[in-house]
């Protein structure tokens, strides 16, 4: 399960990057955050920005919602995900998930 937060800005989402993969596309949970692979990079922000873009495809959401927190330089990233709530955010991981496995 993808361990949420609630910020003061929206969701806390974690996520665990996989740069310089094969594909963009979302792996599946581990450790309790959403596991992102990208084709991109980890230069110059590249693998972030891909990481974003990803996010916002699977999940249907704007990439201006998306801000990175922590990890700018790391595989286990926290990104803060703006207007939208918990439950909803967590009704759209569950069903990404489901379509991943």
């Amino acid at each position: 399960m993808i361990a949420l937060r609630d910020h003061a800005a929206g969701v806390i989402l974690p996520v665990r990057a996989q740069p310089g993969a094969r594909v963009n596309a979302v792996r599946g949970e581990h450790q309790g955050a959403l596991k992102v692979a990208v084709t991109q990079a980890p230069e110059k922000g590249k693998a972030n920005r891909a990481v974003i873009e990803v996010l916002s495809r699977e999940l249907k959401l704007a990439r201006s919602q998306f801000t990175l927190l922590t990890g700018e330089t790391s595989h286990d990233k926290r990104f803060v995900v703006s207007s939208i709530s918990t439950v909803e955010l967590t009704k759209r991981l569950n069903e990404l998930l489901a379509r991943t496995t």
